[in-house]
């Protein structure tokens, strides 16, 4: 489930002498400026876009910069990221804002923490598919719940637990271009709203099985930015049939969902580690100099002898290499 595309603009206002009163004076100018900001995007809102929504945030009654308030312009990008759009509509908006509020103009640009452009992922996975070598699927079923219920109520654990959804959630958008740090930045103010950190992801026992669900912000366009300079970036998304910033929202948040279950799946079974030290030792075959079936041959040995170390690499490598030599000759 993807939620309309919208993103937040922020315009600062400081040194307002009564905050509430100018918060209302604003409220009471809103339809006017949401007027005037879409007069800029005449094209944007034939398409059903541009600016949508604008409310007022009160934040400080008095202080160092004065009272300060923030107004939030909501604006529709449909299937562009929009940062630009947004920075522009804002620093066209601005001075206007800053002059009904009776304050001066401060900050004026996007918000990273869109929580209004989210994705929602679901998935429900049987025993069967879940079971491991060592375990069945009812016992693994048990421990990814588990697992998800002890990101629920730590915040260190909730951190890896949502660095493991963006191992997958960034992969698609690297290959696809987009602002990878925009979305990780607007991910984990989300899990913090509320003034504690928690899960984007949150797994349940059902009879037979697992459920799963991912809520994360997911600002992501399939027109402007790099895209039309990046033939890579636009290959990926036509690979992935995301022809749209629906689609690739809906990708992109599968891709977490699911290597977070692989993750927890790991966890709950033989251990994280018995992966990640596959993966180290295919990399230091390959630093050895290993190359095509030799690097699935040393790392092999590497893995089974526990000594995974480039040394050693290049030990096994040297072994394996003089073996064939003498095989070959005549």
């Amino acid at each position: 489930v993807v939620s309309p595309p919208v993103m937040i603009g922020q315009i600062q206002v400081t040194d307002i002498a009564d905050v509430n009163a100018a918060a209302r004076t604003l409220r009471g100018h809103s339809d006017a400026l949401l007027r005037d900001a879409r007069r800029l995007v005449p094209r944007l809102a034939e398409r059903g876009g541009g600016p949508v929504a604008l409310d007022v945030r009160p934040l400080v009654r008095s202080g160092p910069d004065g009272g300060v308030l923030v107004v939030h312009l909501h604006v529709d990008c449909r299937d562009a990221m929009g940062a630009n759009l947004v920075n522009t509509l804002c620093e066209a908006l601005a001075d206007r804002v800053a002059e009904i509020a009776g304050g001066r103009p401060g900050l004026r640009i996007l918000s990273n923490l869109c929580d209004g452009r989210t994705v929602t992922v679901r998935c429900s996975i049987d025993d069967a598919l879940l079971a491991g070598d060592r375990a069945d699927g009812a016992e693994v079923r048990a421990a990814i719940a588990a697992a998800s219920r002890f990101a629920e109520i730590d915040p260190y654990r909730a951190a890896t637990h949502n660095k493991g959804i963006m191992n997958g959630v960034d992969a698609v958008l690297v290959a696809t271009g987009q602002d990878w740090r925009a979305v990780e930045a607007g991910a984990h103010a989300y899990a913090a709203q509320g003034g504690g950190y928690r899960p984007l992801a949150v797994w349940r026992e059902r009879s037979g099985g697992l459920d799963g669900e991912l809520v994360m912000p997911m600002a992501v366009g399939t027109v402007g930015g790099a895209l039309h300079v990046h033939p890579g970036a636009r290959l990926a998304l036509d690979l992935a049939g995301a022809h749209t910033a629906d689609r690739l929202a809906a990708v992109a948040g599968a891709a977490g969902l699911a290597t977070n279950l692989a993750a927890l799946r790991a966890l709950a079974t033989e251990g994280i580690q018995r992966g990640h030290m596959a993966l180290h030792a295919r990399g230091l075959a390959r630093a050895a100099g290993a190359t095509g079936e030799l690097i699935d041959r040393v790392a092999d040995e590497l893995a089974a002898t526990g000594e995974v170390k480039v040394d050693r690499a290049r030990e096994v490598l040297a072994r394996l290499c003089s073996a064939a030599m003498v095989k070959d000759s005549p």
